[in-house]
Order: C-alpha cells, then structure tokens, then sequence
C-alpha cells in the first residue's frame, strides 16, 4: 500500500514519513465516518428520483409536473432536510467538543435513522414527510461537521487530503446508488413500493455509521485537548502502527502539545464567548474563519446540488423523455461523479493541491454552465423531435460538469475548511463552514425548482447564473486561498502568517514536557478498546 501512495501521492511529507503510519487502522477510520457524508448524497439522489414519480405526486397531491405550485411544493420537502442540516450542524460545535467526536457520530446516526424511519412511513401525509427530513437533518448535518474534524485528527498529514476528502466520495457514491435505485424502482416496481422502498433503504448508511463507530478510537487530538494524554498517546501510537518511543511519534505528539499550549496561553480558558474573541480579534484567525465561509458558499453556487437533487427534471429539460429515461442518464451522471472524485483524492489532492484543483474546476464549470444556458436559450429541444448534436453536447456538458466539480470544489472546500483553523477552533471553524454550506444549500434547493421554471424559456438563465459563479469563484481562489498540501496542522498558523516570534512572546518560550506521558497497556476506558 505504501508503495501505492508514494507512486500517486507527490509531496514532501510522503518522502520524508515512516512508512509503517499508513496502515489499514487510518482508512477504516475514515470509511466508518464517512458512512455520515453517504447519508446525504444518499437523500439527494433518491428524493430527487422520488418527487418526479407518478405514484408520489398522486400520494402526495402535488399535481401537474409542470406547474409552478408543484415546484413550490417539492423545493418544500427537498429543501426541509436542508433547514435540519443548518440546525444540526450548529448544534454539532458545543456537541462535539462536550462529548467527542465518536459519540456524536453515533448520536447523529440515530437521527438520521429516526427521520429515515419516519419518510418511509408518511404514507402521503406532507406534515409526517416534512417532520421526518427535518430530523434526518439534524443527524446530516451534524455529521458533516464532525466527520471532517474526526478524519483530520485521526489522518497522516502526507495524505489527510485523500483522506478527508472521501468525505465528498461518499457523497457521490451514496448518490450513484441512490440514482441507480431510483431507476430500478421505476422499472421493477409499482404502486406506494415505487417510493417506499428508496426512501426506506436510505437509512442503511446511518446505520453503518452507527455500527462501526463502535469499533472505532477517539480523536487523540480531541483527548488531548481535555487533558488524557496518557489515553491520546496510546490511540496515536495505536493508528500510527509505530513504537511509543518512535521519534516520529514523539515529534507528533510534541507539536499537538506545543499548539494547544500555545493557544492556550493565547486567550486562557475554552468557554463560549472567549473562543469567540480568539476567532474574531486575532486577525489570522479571522482570516481562516472568512475563507472558510466564502468556501462553502462558492462551492454552492456552483449550482452542483441542484443538477444532483433535480437531475431528472433536469434531463428532461434538455430533450431526454420518459421518467426512466431521465432516471437511466442521472444514473450514469452518478458514475461519472464518483469515478472523478475518485481520481482526484488519488492523484490531484495531495499532489497537484487544494489551490489549482480549484482553479481548474471554476474554469471548467463555468465553461459548462454557459454553453448549456446558451443552448437551452437559442436552440431548445422541441417535444417529439430528435436531440441535435448540439443537444447532445449539452448533455455531455452536464457530464463534465460534474466530473469538474468533483476535481476541485466537491472535495477540497471539506479538506480546507477542517485543515485551515487553529486546532482549539477547529470544531467551531468546520461547524461555522458546514452551517454555511447547508444555509445556501437550503436556498439553492429551494430557488432551483422555481428557476427552472420561471427563468426564462426552459429556465435557461439558471445555467448562466451559476455559471457566473463560477467566473468569480476563479479570481477568489487566485487572491486569497493559499496552498495547503503536506502542510501538519500544527503548522497552519505559521502559513497563515502567525511568526515564530509572535508564538514565542505567547507562550514565553516555554513548552510543555511530553517525554514522560507513558502509554497504559491494560487501560480500561471504553475509547481505547476499539480498533
């Protein structure tokens, strides 16, 4: 395996790094939390399926596909999960620094669950439908803010982008598979069973979160940051597969040491209000907080969640008729999605880096974006006549489209935002960044539906909004986001500006001794008897 990595993975980290660190502990530790991000790309996909089958608008009294008030309707109940997910993911900052990030999974996966449970029985009532997003939501969206910190503590800084960025790969692929249920649904089944059924399954990757977390360690860095430092170093030396005394081991632990010491002696306690003030006086710190923000907003308005949650109608929009039809092309839109995200956490996260991913993806989306919102607008397809070639490039450019984004803005915007902060803002900073995503989330599931509608012929000046988005999104990262890759994370203050001896006049240049923390062979806490 470690071969592998040094062939895809080009940084200085992955040559200078004891080779023994990239063990199977530290990728089953990012699958097992990832089954959360599975959970939303899971409910994109089906409910975006769903809401365009006979037998749930009959159900569902949502009437005609075409008119306005069913696109009021169904943005309604797409969106409602989105409102639990900003909930949720603010709830998830005090949550997960109380209680630790492995509980909170656990937590969060019993929401998920519970909401789930409750779609599948609606049985046509809007309320029960409504009740039961909304508390998929919260388990959703609690998990986006603490899958990414959990991976980042727990991940090798040669390949914590590979790693933190499977969040976004199970996105996808919780997508793929919905999308291809969807279709199978609709060709195999009839009646209630059309929708039941993928509204039911989507519970499986909760469930999964659930039962694997059990068997999975606490952050160390979480551990240390409350002072169990004995329980932090035997968890670290445990995923790093090296000795206690390995000097690798003891410069990792020693650096964890000397950053929350120094963050410490920065603002004093960890309340509420002073970690506010850390986050918003200290100028570095206030930077990081801004570019996470701007991040998840950019990464929205690249207009990529409304092609995933309203692909069908989508398709059907640019010429391909019939419900399966549209279901068949979102299917194949999933693969694509998951085979590019795939290939950037191998061979463009931590190589070609955060930063020109992203410039390569805001110039090939926006090129997408227009030249679909120039066709729907000056050659539109006609009911009952055959797709041009110019049709087809349009439906190919959704393709690309979603191979682009899954090179740069998908994944990287997770990478950065759980990266970027100081290690005591760290759960503040991602659940401030996920909150964002899942409020413009929330607004783009909602305005989309009625976009189509109402934006011009066949809703064409959606595509060329988002498409602008883009466009600026470019000149954003070529000003202020730096790169990142192979970059420790006790090492982010110092590319963002922090000097040695501004850290040095902090913490008056003492350091705290971490020689003497022995690991306990027999503890018998619950963290440590996992894997």
């Amino acid at each position: 395996m470690t071969n592998l990595l040094k062939y895809i993975v080009k940084n200085d980290a992955m040559k200078t790094d004891p080779k023994q660190i990239y063990g199977w502990r530290v990728y089953l530790l990012a699958c097992s939390a990832c089954f959360g991000a599975m959970s939303f790309g899971w409910d994109s996909g089906v409910i975006g399926g769903v809401i365009n089958l006979d037998e749930f608008i009959a159900a569902y009294g949502l009437g005609s596909k075409d008119d306005v008030a069913t696109a009021n309707l169904q943005g309604n109940i797409v969106s409602v999960l989105q409102a639990g997910c900003f909930v949720g993911a603010l709830a998830a900052y005090p949550l997960t620094d109380a209680f630790g990030r492995k509980f909170c999974l656990m937590y969060a996966a019993c929401f998920t669950l519970v909401g789930v449970v409750m779609q599948a029985a609606a049985s046509g009532h809007l309320e029960a439908m409504y009740i039961g997003r909304f508390v998929s939501g919260l388990g959703v969206g609690a998990s986006s803010v603490i899958n990414p910190i959990y991976v980042t503590e727990n991940a090798p800084r040669a390949i914590r982008g590979l790693l933190t960025g499977m969040y976004q790969l199970f996105i996808v692929t919780g997508g793929m598979i919905a999308f291809w249920g969807n279709y199978a649904v609709s060709v195999h089944l009839a009646g209630p069973k059309q929708y039941i059924v993928p509204l039911a399954v989507q519970g499986l990757p909760a469930l999964l979160l659930f039962s694997l977390m059990m068997i999975c360690n606490e952050s160390p860095r979480y551990l240390a940051r409350k002072d169990r430092w004995e329980e932090a170093k035997m968890i670290l030396t445990k995923i790093r597969n090296l000795p206690p005394d390995h000097p690798y081991l003891l410069d990792e632990f020693q650096e964890i040491a000397d950053q929350l010491e120094y963050e410490r002696r920065l603002v004093g306690d960890a309340s509420f209000m002073s970690l506010q003030k850390e986050m918003w006086t200290v100028p570095t710190n206030r930077k990081r907080a801004i570019l996470s923000i701007w991040l998840m907003i950019c990464q929205q308005m690249t207009g990529t969640n409304a092609i995933n949650t309203y692909a069908p109608q989508i398709f059907k929009n640019l010429g391909v008729t019939g419900t399966s039809n549209s279901l068949l092309s979102t299917g194949v839109y999933g693969i694509v999605k998951v085979v590019a995200c795939a290939c950037f956490l191998l061979f463009m996260a931590d190589s070609l880096g955060r930063r020109r991913s992203l410039l390569v993806s805001s110039v090939g989306q926006a090129f997408c974006m227009f030249y679909i919102g120039l066709y729907v607008r000056i050659s539109p397809p006609v009911d009952g006549q055959p797709v041009p070639a110019a049709g087809y490039f349009a439906l190919v450019c959704i393709f690309v489209f979603a191979a682009f984004f899954q090179f740069g803005w998908g994944p990287a915007c997770w990478i950065l935002v759980s990266e970027i902060p100081a290690a005591r803002l760290r759960p503040m900073n991602v659940a401030l960044g996920s909150a964002t995503q899942w409020l413009f989330n929330f607004v783009v599931a909602r305005a989309v539906p009625n976009m189509l509608a109402t934006v011009g012929p066949h809703g064409y000046g959606t595509y060329l909004i988002f498409g602008s988005f883009c466009v600026l999104m470019f000149f954003f990262v070529w000003f202020f986001i730096p790169e990142t890759k192979g970059v420790s994370l006790e090492h982010m203050d110092k590319l963002f500006g922090v000097t040695d001896e501004e850290r040095f006049a902090v913490t008056d240049g003492t350091k705290r001794d971490m020689s003497e923390i022995q690991v306990e062979e027999h503890s018998n806490r619950s963290d440590n008897r996992s894997v």
